[in-house]
């Protein structure tokens, strides 16, 4: 239990509850709902209990509690209403707080209970498009003011990876129905950022398209074999992090020299480094997507 993070500032509480840390310390002074300890300095800190009793407050807030009512929950029921919460509505809200405590806690468990129960609701997708995005959307946020490690993101993210794994897989079985196109999804090189090319190769599948998943840090030169065995093909790439802005257009004329010379392939591009592109520009074998649901549409 060493690598669990105990401790929390009033600002780990609002970057993880989404309660503004303003509004934290009124519901402490007015309605005693959280006792924090203080420093030598007196600076607020929080236990993992005070974490989780927060959460558990906000998701009742969330569900029309007004907080004086809250406040005369006994400690131990708090819990139980929220159980009764999430039995009558979406589990949505309750599992995604649930996942920011997994990943806190390194809890594998509690994330495989978690997905399960949502599972008996949802499909995959759902759960994916639901909940993983916004919990991906807030890992950003909170590693950018240290309220998690890259550690904790890793491990939260490794966990994602594998429901899509699985999800694809089950997808695999099944000979694709649609013939006209062959995408081939990889990310540049020295790029690692995989989960949502991971999710793109799981919603062209699910489509009934063929993919060949190259993954990581492919470099351009190490495409070409692919043009020997199938003919229209759609490279798909994510640009996160490379190329960087002063690369991009080299990048895009190397893959037109190399991969689009015939005219035959095309490279569809997801990612922030896209916002560097001017799109009236590009040459007519790129096409670029706001977002993964864009993507899907085009599908």
């Amino acid at each position: 239990m060493n690598n669990v993070k105990k401790s929390f500032s009033i600002r780990d509480l609002e970057n993880l509850s989404g309660i503004k840390a303003h509004t934290i310390r009124i519901w402490e002074k007015r309605y005693d709902l959280l006792s924090p300890e203080r420093t030598t300095t007196n600076i607020r800190t929080y236990s993992l209990e005070s974490l989780q009793k927060l959460l558990n407050i906000t998701l009742l807030y969330n569900n029309g509690y007004k907080i004086s009512k809250i406040s005369k929950i006994p400690e131990n029921e708090i819990a139980l209403v929220v159980r009764e919460i999430v039995a009558k509505n979406s589990v949505q809200n309750h599992a995604l707080n649930a996942f920011k405590l997994s990943m806190i806690n390194f809890d594998i468990t509690l994330f495989q209970n978690t997905y399960n129960t949502l599972l008996a609701e949802k499909s995959f997708r759902e759960i994916f498009w639901d909940v993983f995005i916004p919990l991906l959307n807030e890992l950003g946020l909170l590693w950018q003011t240290d309220t998690i490690s890259p550690a904790h993101e890793h491990f939260i993210t490794n966990l994602i990876k594998q429901k899509i794994y699985t999800s694809t897989e089950k997808l695999q079985l099944m000979e694709p129905s649609k013939k006209d196109k062959v995408f081939v999804l990889f990310l540049p090189e020295n790029e690692i950022h995989e989960i949502g090319l991971l999710f793109i190769n799981y919603e062209i599948i699910l489509r009934g398209y063929k993919t060949i998943y190259l993954g990581q840090t492919m470099p351009i030169e190490n495409l070409t074999d692919l043009k020997n065995y199938y003919q229209n093909l759609h490279f798909v790439s994510y640009f996160t992090v490379v190329p960087t802005k002063d690369k991009l257009s080299n990048y895009i004329r190397d893959f037109g020299n190399i991969l689009a010379e015939n005219g035959k392939s095309s490279l569809w591009v997801l990612g922030r480094q896209i916002q560097h592109l001017n799109k009236e520009k590009l040459p007519p074998y790129i096409r670029t997507f706001e977002s993964v649901e864009e993507l899907s549409t085009a599908l």
